[in-house]
């Protein structure tokens, strides 16, 4: 197809169109829109886009994305110390966040074990999370993964891993359907499932 914008237009375009849910026909219909309101929106997203650039972060203690390290959850003395939330991803998390149901600490494990992907347990933060439950202070994990097959498999290794930690394990209860992902859910699902969640 013969380009006919400038570079830097086609190249806005085919950045837009990597996100998720976009797509080249997207792509094109969002940068005609930024670009339309420029002083608006385009202007002011691409200042926020370099501040983040130049300033996220990954937790070096739950592995939350903030743009300070401890994040600002870990920082934060009115959390619950004692129960630790493992999550699969940040956005899990910021949809737990949303819901003001869970009032502890997170680990976020960056995936989950996938055979297909060739994920394994040396990927994923679980050797972190291990370390974290042995402190005296941590009672209870809870885990809070996308009922997938593969969430539940990672849910599985992790209650095996974490067997000898002296810790009560427990998962997500009923309202997170088979196939579901946190981030898709709304937020009075999230909050039954967790009121209601069960021990591993």
């Amino acid at each position: 197809m013969s380009n006919r914008t400038g570079d830097e237009i086609q190249r806005l375009i085919d950045m837009l169109a990597k996100l998720p849910g976009l797509g080249p026909r997207s792509g094109r219909r969002v940068a005609l829109y930024l670009i339309k309101k420029r002083d608006m929106l385009l202007v002011p997203l691409a200042r926020a886009l370099t501040e983040v650039a130049e300033k996220v972060t990954e937790c070096s203690v739950c592995g939350a994305i903030d743009t300070r390290d401890p994040c600002s959850i870990c920082c934060d003395p009115e959390r619950d110390a004692t129960v630790l939330c493992v999550v699969e991803e940040a956005g899990d998390l910021w949809a737990l966040e949303r819901t003001s149901a869970f009032k502890g600490r997170y680990h976020v494990l960056g995936g989950v074990l996938s055979a297909l992907d060739g994920v394994g347990p040396e990927d994923l933060r679980i050797p972190e999370l291990a370390e974290r439950a042995r402190d005296p202070a941590v009672t209870e994990v809870v885990l809070a993964l996308n009922a997938t097959v593969d969430g539940q498999t990672t849910a599985y290794y992790i209650a095996d891993a974490l067997e000898g930690c002296g810790v009560e394990i427990s998962g997500l209860a009923q309202g997170v359907p088979i196939g579901g992902e946190l981030d898709y859910l709304d937020d009075g699902t999230i909050s039954a499932a967790f009121r209601q969640r069960k021990r591993l």
